[in-house]
């Protein structure tokens, strides 16, 4: 009768541990790409994070943390002697191979691998399940939804400008419709004109870019790097060079709509030629 009793016992606290749910508030954070650590921060964890990896520098608080991954790889060992109750990775980043030994230690780990904005904000309404302030993370998706409805309001158009993203010269290579940074340039109802390309980062050539006619030409960089772009592109091609800051338009996290802000404007004010209209 006794063993009777600790067996019934022992199931229901195995039932109370089975409904109650899997994922709840974390203490221990580690993050392996700089766009999840900005994630982190927004979602309400930064008081949890302890670890990141290189260029992890927003919000400022977070070069503080001690990297555990680089391009170069992640430095396993020191992962798992922090103890980490929580892994943010990036597939397009992170070598599967090690994140895999990971899970298979059971620690869980969440992904964050966005191609359009909105899974951005789906990104951190996810991550309140683990924030200690899950509010936090609900009200930053709420704010990034209504920014973007608002800047897809305010710069639809009859006309859109035909735009060439172009990141590097050497090779030269941009990106096609299944990217965040083109769903940036939709958003500002512009038309990417690499938009039916069949892989998300084709290397392209001079001829193929002339072939297309764009209207003007977006970069990730600064002042500088727009005026090596206008001399790569002279005497054939004179468009105007719109440069977004890199963090703002490379980087999968919250500041994307600081890059769809001032993109939108830029693109607004591109006066096109009478042919166009």
């Amino acid at each position: 009768m006794r063993t009777r009793n600790i067996t019934a016992h022992l199931l229901c606290i195995c039932a109370l541990l089975l409904s109650q749910p899997l994922s709840a508030a974390v203490q221990r954070v580690i993050s392996l790409a700089p766009h999840t650590t900005e994630l982190a921060y927004a979602a309400g964890l930064g008081g949890s994070m302890i670890a990141a990896s290189a260029y992890s520098d927003y919000p400022p608080e977070a070069k503080q943390l001690e990297q555990v991954a680089s391009w170069q790889g992640i430095n396993l060992e020191r992962l798992l002697a922090l103890k980490p109750d929580l892994v943010l990775a990036w597939r397009g980043g992170n070598p599967q191979r090690v994140l895999d030994q990971i899970a298979a230690l059971g620690i869980p780990i969440f992904y964050s691998d966005p191609r359009y904005i909105d899974d951005i904000a789906d990104d951190l309404e996810n991550l309140a399940q683990y924030s200690p302030h899950p509010e936090m993370a609900k009200n930053a998706a709420h704010e990034l939804r209504a920014e973007v409805a608002r800047l897809k309001q305010r710069y639809t158009t009859v006309h859109p400008v035909r735009v060439f993203m172009q990141f590097g010269t050497q090779p030269l290579f941009t990106a096609s419709k299944n990217t965040l940074q083109s769903d940036v340039l939709a958003l500002c109802g512009a038309t990417n004109v690499f938009a039916d390309s069949p892989a998300p980062w084709p290397q392209v050539s001079r001829e193929q870019v002339l072939m297309r006619k764009p209207q003007a030409i977006v970069i990730a960089g600064d002042e500088k790097q727009t005026g090596n772009v206008i001399k790569f592109w002279s005497p054939q091609m004179k468009v105007p060079v719109i440069a977004v800051p890199e963090d703002w338009l490379n980087r999968s996290g919250p500041r994307i709509v600081l890059a769809a802000r001032q993109l939108c404007h830029q693109l607004s004010q591109v006066t096109l030629p009478p042919e166009s209209h």
